[in-house]
């Protein structure tokens, strides 16, 4: 089936890219070498993610860049049913999972698995596409 444009039904647009700013380009390069970065506040220690300008515990603007574990929780998940961009049509239903990192942070990622329980032990992963990494997660083994 085509459109009035001779345009195929099945063309997909590509996926968008991360817009890499210099507030969050350590966490996208460390993102592109398989490794989660999280800031943490020089003055007081707290940990936070996504990148903020911020601390929103002391206000501070000091800020570091700690490696993650990766390991984490399920908090919450869904299912998505309706892509929120025409690139990702093909890929539905497809599951985004809200994991607390044990680094104390909660992160959003795709979910790579099979069922999901509230509290599920998982790690986080890197998927290197094109546009960018893709942060997902996948069930954690019982030994570190």
């Amino acid at each position: 089936m085509t459109h009035a444009s001779n345009t195929t039904m099945t063309d997909t647009p590509p996926r968008p890219s991360p817009k890499i700013t210099p507030l969050s380009a350590p966490y996208w390069e460390a993102a592109a070498q398989g490794r989660l970065l999280l800031q943490k506040c020089a003055s007081c220690g707290k940990v936070r993610h996504y990148p903020r300008m911020l601390c929103d515990a002391c206000y501070s603007n000091s800020t570091d860049w700690v490696q993650a574990s990766g390991r984490g929780k399920v908090h919450s998940w869904t299912i998505c049913h309706h892509a929120f961009h025409p690139s990702f049509v093909a890929e539905l239903p497809y599951t985004l999972v809200t994991v607390d990192l044990d680094e104390g942070v909660r992160a959003l990622g795709r979910w790579r698995g099979t069922a999901l329980s509230i509290g599920d032990a998982v790690l986080a992963q890197f998927d290197q596409r094109s546009e960018g990494p893709e942060l997902f997660f996948t069930a954690a083994t019982s030994t570190p």
